[in-house]
This record gives structure tokens, C-alpha cells and sequence, in this order.
């Protein structure tokens, strides 16, 4: 609440920020009169409040003319990943978005806003709820006919087994025709702003005096027409360059339906080459990591590349899926297995974002709800590794594997399940490997006064985007499972506590459960677990209420990417 008069000052600024939506005047006018049927939400802007704006910026004084001029087309580039992904995630949001310009009276504003930071009319802090009007989020989001239903798609598979694979494509909206359905390669779904771009890319391309990030720009551009991003990925795991950019469809975890679509989204982010270097010594750990895992031997991932870069960085800009909602503070990409197979997996840590929520949001949350020893414990460092042991983590366990004697990955055997268990999965197998490198000489024993409490305050803060829905089943699961097995406690005043000694030991058995589950690919025993762990006790419920005046999370503000857009940066 003590955000909202801040948030009205700057609603200006923020307007840069929204995804773009050109109207002819017609149906600019056709806006107005259908403005007034809006149905808004009266609590409107305690949900907007809930984001703190946050400026976010990045130093550009060491970059040369050539690669600003191709940093602007990058971002450029860029900003189309909003307008694809408004429409990923449901087909109706470019009508609804157009309504919303032209509402009036006093709730339109910050209906707008939040509009922008949801990406749709649906709250993502509250369970996909409606805060306009009253429609029911589709779970197959945009990618899918609103009314078909699993059993409809799985069975015109059975009845056209050479659609399967277009149908499942991570690159592919499905549409009905002709009285059945047909898959839509990406490249045709979003032509237009693919093709611009890519149009884009290829001048950034031309711009820069990296040969690397040449390279990328090039085939993801290609990739962006063709829907082929093998070498584009290839090429994006080789990139090092003082311009880190992240752009495409990647993850899944819009499509609820069946977690096989990948939303588009962009991270445009200038590299810290000597903060990236103190991390290099984790990469020669990863083959020890993977076979430390409490899990047998014929599961375990050897396979896999082990190139592996690490990257911190200090973000500029973000766009489409990576903006949408809660902020991503690291990420490791990319997904396609067969990538991971030849060359490992990025990770990438985004420095400015991580400090701006550890002061603002961890802090606040440790001193609210832990017990004072512990609060008193938490610390950037312990937050800084555990986020990167996450993104590490995952890159290790379960991938590709064998169910009943056929070869598949673990994600498509999960469903819609994999992306809830996979979070999870990676917060505690970070934890349970941070351990052992402590253990190993690798990293200073010291950090275990801070690490546990630091993890449960974390566990606090990714409790706070929604106890209730899918994602938010799997830190639930670690709250309850650790406390069973006495690793969590909470007092007579309601504040939480580790409890050292046992904690190592309930890590490794949550970890072997979830590892478990995912190198059989068991869909079901993954429902049971989650139904059985995932279910908020009072409790919890009770300490999350005292966080009402604590920021859910942030909202970027990007004028200093907007100056560069606009060329006068």
C-alpha cells in the first residue's frame, strides 16, 4: 500500500513499458464504447501496489559505438517478443487491451497496469484469478482452441499419428479446421513480428565487432523464419561478448494444458566478465555433483555436455514471458535436450535484479518471519549461491530417459506437472550440492550459518506468488516435507527456524523423492506427491499474512532502454 502514491506518479513512465498495441481509429472508437462494460476488480490497486517500481539500469560506459548501435536493435528487437507473447497467452488480450486504452474513471489506470505486468486479465500473484470482468483462464492459454480438451487432443493424435510430432512441437500453436485440429508452425502464427525482428537482429548483426554475437544474431534471426533453433542455441551457448542477449521461445510453463509450448520472451543484459570468472571453478564440479546425487546409478545424466558457462550480468531490458509477472532473477537455458546433450547449459545470474530484491523483499521477509538468530543470518552471499547452485542444479539429474523401453524426456512424460516439480527439484538439489561442496573444500564451511535461513527466507518469498496454484504446489512441498522430517520448525510465535542437524539429512531425502519421479517419468506418483506435499498449512498461511506490507516483488522500469530505443541514448 505504501507504494500506491509512488505508483501513480510514475504512471507515465511506466506507459514505455506496456506492450505495444496499434488501433485504427474505427476500432479505437468501437474501444470507447465498450470501455464502460469493463468489469474491474475493486481492489485493484492494493494488487498493483504489491510491485515496488524499481529503476533498472546498467553501466554502458565501456561499450564502443558499434555495439550501442547494435545494443539498440537488439532491444528493438526485443520489444516484439511483447506483442507475441500478449497473445500466447490468450488470443482475446489484444481486443481487451484496446478496451482498457479507453476506459475511464478512477479504477482504469492501475487496471491498465496491471494489465501490463500480468500480461492479460488474469493475476498471476493470485492463482490466474480475473481482475477484469470474469472469464476463466484458458489453460491451454493462446496456443490452443479454448475449447479442446485433453482427451480431444490426444485422441486426434491416436487417429493421425503423423501429426503427433508438429502437435507437440515446442515451436507450434494448434488451431481447428476443417472440423478438426492443425498445427501452426510459429513462423506463420507470428509473421509479422518475427520477421520484423529478425530484421532487427540481422542489422545488430552488421552493427557489432563481436564475431560471436554476429554469429548468434544471424541464426536466431534465420531460426526466428525457419523455427529451427538448433544453431541458433549452439551458437548462443558460444556466445561471449560484452552484450548478453537471451531471445526466443523457451520456456513452457504458460501452456498449463500440457507444458509442451514455449512462450517468447528476451533478456537483454551487459556482461561482467570478472564477477563471471570467480565462478568458472564451479563448472570442473558438475560430472562429482552428478554423481553425488542421492539417486542409483543407472538414472544418473553422464551423458550430458559439460561446457556449462556461467554468466552474471546486469540486466537493461526484458520482454514477453521474462517480464510477465514475477521477475526472473537467473535462468539457465537452453532447454532443448539435444543441446544439452552436446554442449550443457547456460546459466545466467542477473546481478541488479538479485540485489534489488534481496533488500527490498528477502530482508524484510527474514526480519518478519524467522526467528531473530536466524534472521539476523541471512545474507547476499548465501542468496547469490544458492540462486546460482538452482540454475545449476538444472542442468543435472534427469533428462533424457527410458520408460518401459522407449526413449523420451522427462518433460514430456510430466506434462504439465514437469515445470512444479523441475522448480523444486532444482531449490533443494542446490542446497543439497552447496552442502556437499562445503563438505568438499569448495566452498568455505562458513556459509552454513547463512545458508539455511537465507533458503527459507527464499522459501517465503517464492510462497508469496501464489500458495494456492501449480507452481506454488512445489515450495509448499518443501515447506511441509521439511518440517515432517523436523528440518523446519516453527515456534509458539509463529517464526520459523532450521534445525541444523537435521537438515542435511531431510535435503537429501526430498531430493531422492523428486529425483525419483522424474527418472521414471512417473506422471501419477508426481500428482500424489504434490497433492500430498503441496497443500499450505495454517501456519503458513498465518506467517505469509504478516508479509502484507512487504513488496511481492518488483516492477522494472526501463528509461534508460527506452532512451536507447528512442536513439538518443
Amino acid at each position: 500500500m505504501r507504494h500506491f502514491a509512488f505508483l501513480l506518479l510514475i504512471a507515465g513512465l511506466m506507459a514505455c513499458n506496456a506492450p505495444r498495441q496499434a488501433a485504427t481509429q474505427p476500432q479505437a472508437d468501437q474501444g470507447a464504447k465498450s470501455a464502460a462494460k469493463l468489469q474491474i476488480a475493486p481492489d485493484i490497486r492494493q494488487r498493483l501496489a504489491q510491485f515496488a517500481p524499481t529503476e533498472i539500469s546498467a553501466d554502458l560506459s565501456n561499450l564502443p559505438d558499434s555495439e550501442r548501435t547494435a545494443l539498440r536493435h537488439i532491444l528493438l528487437a526485443s520489444r516484439e517478443m511483447d506483442d507475441i507473447f500478449l497473445r500466447q497467452v490468450w488470443r482475446g488480450n489484444p481486443e481487451l487491451q484496446l478496451r482498457l486504452q479507453s476506459a475511464q474513471g478512477p479504477l482504469a489506470l492501475p487496471a491498465r497496469n496491471y494489465f501490463d505486468i500480468n500480461f492479460g486479465p488474469w493475476d498471476r500473484l493470485a492463482g490466474m484469478e480475473p481482475f477484469i470482468g470474469a472469464k476463466v483462464h484458458p489453460v491451454g492459454a493462446g496456443f490452443y482452441p479454448e475449447d479442446m480438451t485433453k482427451d480431444e487432443f490426444n485422441t486426434w493424435i491416436q487417429q493421425h499419428p503423423d501429426s503427433k510430432e508438429a502437435m507437440e512441437s515446442l515451436t507450434t500453436i494448434v488451431q481447428r479446421k476443417d472440423g478438426g485440429l492443425e498445427a501452426v508452425p510459429y513462423s506463420q502464427a507470428y509473421s509479422s513480428w518475427l520477421e520484423s525482428a529478425a530484421a532487427e537482429l540481422r542489422k545488430a548483426a552488421e552493427a557489432t565487432s563481436n564475431e560471436s554475437l554476429r554469429k548468434y544474431l544471424n541464426s536466431r534471426a534465420d531460426a526466428f523464419l525457419s523455427d529451427d533453433y538448433f544453431q541458433s542455441d549452439i551458437d548462443w551457448m558460444d556466445l561471449e561478448a560484452p552484450i548478453e542477449v537471451t531471445i526466443g521461445p523457451y520456456e513452457t510453463y504458460e501452456d498449463s494444458l500440457f507444458g509442451y509450448k514455449s512462450a517468447f520472451e528476451s533478456f537483454v543484459t551487459i556482461a561482467l566478465p570478472e564477477e563471471s570468472a570467480k565462478l568458472d571453478r564451479f563448472k570442473k564440479e558438475l560430472p562429482a555433483l552428478e554423481r553425488n546425487l542421492p539417486e542409483p546409478d543407472k538414472y544418473k545424466n553422464f551423458g550430458r555436455g559439460s561446457d556449462s558457462p556461467i554468466r552474471v550480468v546486469d540486466m537493461l531490458y526484458n520482454a514477453g514471458d521474462a517480464k510477465a509477472g514475477v521477475q526472473t532473477i537467473a535462468f539457465n537455458l537452453p532447454n532443448d535436450e539435444r543441446v544439452r546433450q552436446a554442449k550443457g547449459s547456460k546459466k545466467v545470474l542477473l546481478r541488479n535484479l538479485m540485489r534489488a530484491k534481496y533488500d527490498q523483499i528477502l530482508v524484510p521477509i527474514a526480519n518478519a518471519v524467522l526467528a531473530s538468530d536466524e534472521a539476523g543470518r541471512v545474507s547476499f552471499e548465501a542468496y547469490f549461491d544458492e540462486t546460482l547452485h538452482h540454475e545449476l542444479s538444472h542442468g543435472l539429474g534427469p533428462g533424457v530417459i527410458t520408460v518401459n523401453g522407449r526413449k523420451t524426456e522427462v518433460r514430456l512424460e510430466l506434462k504439465e506437472l514437469y515445470s512444479t516439480l523441475e522448480e523444486a527439484k532444482a531449490d533443494v538439489m542446490g542446497i543439497y550440492n552447496i552442502l556437499h561442496l562445503m563438505d568438499t573444500g569448495v566452498i568455505a564451511k562458513s556459509l552454513r550459518q547463512n545458508l539455511e535461513p537465507t533458503y527459507l527466507a527464499g522459501l517465503f518469498r517464492e510462497a508469496r506468488f501464489g500458495v494456492d496454484e501449480a507452481h506454488g504446489q512445489g515450495v509448499v512441498a518443501q515447506f511441509n516435507y521439511l518440517t515432517d522430517k523436523g528440518a523446519i520448525v516453527v515456534d509458539e510465535q509463529g517464526r520459523y527456524h532450521t534445525v541444523s542437524e537435521k537438515f542435511p539429512g531431510a535435503i537429501r531425502d526430498l531430493l531422492h523423492d523428486m529425483l525419483e519421479l522424474q527418472a521414471t517419468g512417473d506422471y501419477e506418483g508426481t500428482a500424489k506427491f504434490l497433492d500430498r506435499w503441496g497443500k499450505p498449512d495454517q501456519n503458513l498461511r498465518a506467517a505469509l499474512k504478516k508479509l502484507v506490507v512487504v513488496p511481492v516483488d518488483i516492477r522494472p522500469l526501463f528509461s534508460q532502454a527506452d532512451r536507447l530505443m528512442r536513439n538518443n541514448g
